[in-house]
């Protein structure tokens, strides 16, 4: 296939950019948002630590689940309308969290704020390849980065804007955000002129049943899996476990969460690179590991001093993520193994993920302390370094396959 022409970033559409940005930006905020005032809400409406533990299992859940289910909603109703009510249920889903009187409510306005952001996860590559076809890679590091920034900025504002104007403030802010997020969306569906739909892809069926018995899909699956049991551990847990372990004030741990989230960052922008031009895929296995297991060790041995560098060398491990989703690519020949391995490494490693928050909460209540919690993140190193050591060699899942028939 000849490559399109580039045209102008910005020529005949501008909405759509903007509305991807804006989309993305909404991804990550209600993910990050609600552990650094954790404390504060608790004043008001008590949650034992299985609830927390399910709270922060529930986004990968959402996602996981509306991973499957998305592309048959917007096959049948077209992309932007989709797109559009998952907004509007991410709204009323965000408003609801600031609103919440009870643990049950609570959890409902969580579940439905998840479903949406799922909703948007897989709705965002298929608008990219709909409107920047020209410019696939530049759109994408774009929104990648407005996530990212939208995962490190809510614990850094979210304990002064708690501390000024309340939880529900803190909490409930972000509703704000989505709604001006649907603004370049229902510009878009009144305007007249429309380009042909670009819809999410489905896996061939066959390739999606051999993933199930392919040692290169289960090692990418807990690849991926390992690096979102941390984090999403970390966004569920960290400030209380840095408040109880370092004595670090609600605000210094909000920051520090702030500060894990932002290793993210620099790690999607340069392990796509690595990785893909330069082939250093067991390097970044071994540097993600390192990390991991210094900043887990300097937690558990000495947890009050140089607290933020073992809390940025806890954030370097997850960049494990984008690495397995840059290898989908580079371990496919074809796009239809590509959406086929996607699809399995990304529900599979989801259900997986949604596990560690609510793991590391009853290790919590059991124990009585952060030890043994710890120690199970640190341990999470071992699957990832030897699964790490299977998707470091150059294979390709079709090879796979014509090789099982």
């Amino acid at each position: 296939m000849t490559p399109l022409p580039p045209r102008p970033l910005w020529a005949g559409r501008s909405l759509a950019l903007i509305g991807i940005v804006l989309v993305a930006f909404n991804l990550r905020t209600a993910v990050a948002s609600l552990s650094p005032i954790l404390g504060q809400l608790e004043a008001e409406v008590p949650l034992a630590p299985a609830i927390v533990g399910f709270l922060g299992m529930l986004p990968p859940l959402c996602y996981a689940l509306f991973g499957i289910l998305t592309p048959m909603v917007a096959k049948r109703f077209g992309l932007e309308v989709t797109l559009v009510a998952a907004l509007v249920v991410l709204s009323l889903g965000l408003a609801g969290r600031g609103l919440a009187g009870s643990a049950l409510w609570l959890v409902a306005a969580s579940t439905v704020t998840f479903a949406a952001i799922g909703v948007g996860n897989v709705l965002l590559p298929p608008l990219v390849k709909r409107y920047f076809p020209d410019r696939i890679g530049l759109v994408t590091t774009i929104y990648v980065t407005a996530m990212s920034i939208s995962t490190f900025t809510p614990p850094l504002i979210a304990v002064p804007v708690a501390d000024a104007a309340g939880w529900r403030v803190s909490l409930g802010e972000w509703a704000f955000v989505a709604a001006i997020s649907l603004v370049p969306w229902i510009a878009m569906l009144l305007h007249p002129k429309r380009a042909a739909e670009a819809l999410p892809e489905e896996a061939d069926p066959g390739l999606l049943r051999y993933a199930m018995r392919s040692p290169l899909a289960w090692s990418l699956t807990i690849v991926f899996a390992v690096s979102g049991f941390n984090a999403y551990a970390a966004f569920a847990w960290l400030p209380t476990i840095l408040h109880d372990i370092a004595g670090v004030s609600p605000a210094q741990a909000g920051a520090l969460l702030s500060l894990y989230a932002a290793m993210g960052l620099p790690a999607g922008l340069l392990v796509p690179l690595l990785a893909a031009r330069y082939g250093k895929v067991g390097l970044l296995v071994a540097v993600a590991v390192a990390t991991s297991v210094a900043g887990y060790l300097g937690l558990l041995l000495a947890p009050a001093w140089a607290t933020w560098l073992w809390v940025a060398l806890a954030g370097i491990g997850p960049l494990l993520f984008p690495l397995a989703l840059v290898l989908i690519n580079l371990r496919t020949r074809t796009h239809a193994g590509a959406v086929a391995l996607s699809g399995f490494v990304q529900s599979g490693g989801y259900l997986i993920v949604a596990v560690g928050p609510l793991l590391v909460g009853l290790l919590h209540e059991w124990t009585g302390g952060w030890t043994w919690p710890l120690i199970l993140l640190l341990a999470s190193a071992v699957p990832a370094a030897i699964a790490g050591a299977v998707v470091a060699r150059p294979r390709y899942l079709e090879d796979e396959h014509s090789l099982g028939r």
